[in-house]
C-alpha cells in the first residue's frame, strides 16, 4: 500500500495551495482519507477527512471555511484545496489511509511521506 502526498511549497499570506494525495495500490474509495499536519514539537493534528462511505467530509475549526477537501475516483486522488493561508498553516502534511472515519492519527494504517507548505512573506 503506497500513497504519495505533493503539492506543497512556499506561498505567501492569503495565498492558496492544493495537495494532493495519490494511491497507487488501492482504490482510496475503499478507505476513509484523512490530511494531517505535524509542526515540530507538536502532535501531528487532523485537519480534514472524507468517508469512504458517503463522502462526508470534516475540518478541524482552524481551517474550517479555507481548507476544502475532495476526491476524484477516476484518478484515484484525494485533494486538499488550502485558500486564505496564514503563517500558522505552515507544517508538514500528511494524508493518511484509514478503515474509519476518525480525528485520531492511530486509527489510520498506511500513510504518505509528507509535504511541506510553508506560509511567508
Amino acid at each position: 500500500v503506497q500513497l504519495q502526498a505533493s503539492g506543497g511549497g512556499l506561498a505567501q499570506p492569503g495565498g492558496s495551495l492544493r495537495l494532493s494525495c495519490v494511491a497507487s495500490t488501492f482504490s482510496l474509495d475503499l478507505y476513509a482519507i484523512g490530511w494531517f499536519r505535524q509542526v515540530p514539537g507538536k502532535e501531528r493534528e487532523q485537519i480534514s477527512c472524507i468517508s469512504s462511505y458517503d463522502g462526508s467530509t470534516t475540518y478541524a475549526d482552524s481551517v474550517k471555511g479555507r481548507f476544502t477537501i475532495s476526491k476524484d475516483s477516476s484518478k484515484n486522488t484525494v485533494y486538499l484545496q488550502m485558500n486564505s493561508l496564514k503563517p500558522e498553516d505552515t507544517a508538514v502534511y500528511y494524508c493518511a489511509a484509514g478503515a474509519v472515519q476518525s480525528g485520531l492519527p492511530g486509527q489510520y494504517d498506511y500513510w504518505g511521506q509528507g509535504t511541506q507548505v510553508t506560509v511567508s512573506s
